[in-house]
């Protein structure tokens, strides 16, 4: 029998013992996950990659068999990121290198070849199991099942991207394999293969985490993409949802003994042992925290200018943007709309990054709509029927019960939409300029270059007569930041421009 790791039904059906305990040895291995770490400094003393390198630099040294992993999302979006492409992330990272990454679906914001750029500037390994060039064939320095050796123990890491990544990204031309399937079926094999430990390193979001665990196919799996904090243990897998920004950590020391059972054969039994960190807890590393005060100061210079101040609340929290009409995108839809003389504007909640809200009176700087804005967006203009913008809302709220950063935000333009329906046939009462939504009739569109090229699953904004192209348009950052400085406030509420049927 090939070894495995602790199972559940083991203890239900009466494993045999160890032959002969006095010749089992137990060994610890730590295993650091975290994932979503977009940006460079803490926020509210908490996260940050100075916090994040002094847990890892602590692991390392209080076990030498520690396995440090990164479970996507680096690259983008940050405010810095919008300058640098990510090598800030880079340049943080490779003071305390990882043992593996995988590239997460924001690591292709800035396109594949940026990504590949930045791979090769990595003092560590890239991997992914199911992401090959458009022909089936290996991306140039991007590895697959990743074999380690620890006290002993042969460890297969299964690294595994999210299979969306090219609806909610630009990776080009690359393709993307099925994420549980292939995960599932790599995991498996490595078993087979001689895996005393089978860890899953995986960018995905929790329906596929649960579909992973459910296989039983890994010991440990360690999972990023959903920006929250989780750890579970079924029996059989270990599992960590791993925070964002390094905010929490959740190291799992695995207790495995490494025996013989009475046949002679190799046995191997664990029990996770589930730490928690909060890093607002944990002292900055010295070496780290030198180059993020550099790549602040940086900043500071250009990007605390004021613009205007918020004479009413704004809202950019993620499970407000992704589910609600949004004072703050009624802001982006107007700043949009009136730079282009569009009759409509429609951007995506999940393009909206600030993740925070701002009181009235609030004096607004460069530095707050840059952060809410990061990932350089240019406003284009395409001329488009009412059918297809019926089509581009459906798609918008289609996955609204997600949280999906296709949610729409919009101007010029009010719809209701009824999240119990099934979806595509979710939308009603659509108004353009207070007259209903004329299927036949051609209007003027501003969106963003990501959802025209298809991005979010806007295919339906795509086929018009593009107006205005991404080589021609503004970044929508300016358009907003114009557009606050030219009143020097913000007096955009929510109107009912989006309205949910069925809610309270």
């Amino acid at each position: 029998m090939k070894p495995t790791g602790l199972r559940a039904a083991a203890f239900l059906l009466g494993a045999t013992a160890l032959a002969s305990p006095a010749m089992a040895e137990t060994v610890k291995i730590t295993i650091l996950g975290v994932g979503d770490a977009y940006e460079f400094h803490e926020e509210d003393g908490r996260g940050g990659f100075a916090r994040l390198n002094a847990v890892a630099r602590a692991e390392r040294a209080a076990n030498p068999n520690t396995l440090y992993l990164f479970d996507g999302d680096m690259l983008s979006p940050s405010l810095l990121s919008g300058f640098d492409k990510g090598q800030n992330t880079i340049d943080l990272t490779n003071i305390v290198p990882f043992d593996l990454a995988v590239p997460g679906n924001h690591e292709f914001d800035f396109g594949p070849e940026n990504f590949i750029e930045k791979m090769k500037a990595s003092k560590y390994p890239w991997a992914a199991i199911n992401i090959t060039n458009a022909d089936g064939s290996p991306v140039e320095g991007l590895g697959g099942v990743t074999w380690k050796e620890l006290a002993g123990l042969n460890i297969a890491l299964i690294p595994v991207a999210q299979d969306t990544t090219p609806q909610v990204s630009s990776p080009g031309d690359l393709k993307f394999l099925p994420t549980v399937e292939t995960g599932v079926a790599a995991a498996r094999k490595s078993r087979e293969e001689g895996a005393d430990l089978v860890i899953g390193v995986v960018q995905t979001d929790m329906e596929n985490d649960r579909a992973l665990i459910a296989s039983h196919a890994f010991d440990v799996i360690v999972s990023g993409d959903d920006h929250s904090y989780a750890t579970a243990y079924d029996g059989v897998t270990a599992y960590v949802e791993t925070s964002m920004d390094a905010r929490f950590l959740a190291p799992i020391d695995l207790m495995v003994e490494i025996g013989t059972d009475r046949d002679g054969n190799r046995k191997i039994e664990w029990v996770p042992h589930f730490r928690f960190i909060d890093t607002a807890m944990v002292e900055p590393d010295p070496e780290t925290q030198a180059k993020v005060d550099e790549f602040k100061a940086q900043l500071d210079a250009s990007l605390n200018v004021e613009i205007g101040v918020t004479e009413v609340p704004l809202d950019s929290r993620r499970n407000v943007v992704r589910a609600e009409e949004a004072a703050i995108g009624n802001l982006i839809a107007d700043a949009m709309r009136e730079a282009t003389g569009a009759e409509i504007a429609i951007t995506n909640g999940g393009g909206i990054r600030g993740d925070r809200t701002y009181d009235a009176g609030t004096v607004l700087t460069r530095r707050d709509i840059l952060t809410e804005l990061p990932f350089g967006n240019v406003t284009v203009v395409t001329e488009l029927p009412g059918s297809q913008i019926l089509a581009a809302l459906e798609n918008g709220v289609s996955q609204v019960e997600k949280g999906s950063g296709r949610f729409p935000q919009v101007s010029g333009i009010s719809f209701a939409f009824d999240p119990s329906a099934p979806a595509g046939s979710r939308v009603s009462d659509v108004k353009v300029g207070g007259e209903p939504l004329d299927p036949d009739r051609i209007y003027t569109v501003a969106t963003n270059d990501y959802m025209l090229g298809g991005g979010d699953g806007y295919s339906a904004l795509g086929g018009g007569r593009v107006v205005i192209n991404a080589g021609n348009g503004n970044l929508m950052a300016n358009d907003v930041i114009d557009y606050i400085a030219r009143t020097g406030k913000v007096t955009t509420r929510v109107e009912g421009r989006i309205r949910k049927l069925g809610a309270n």
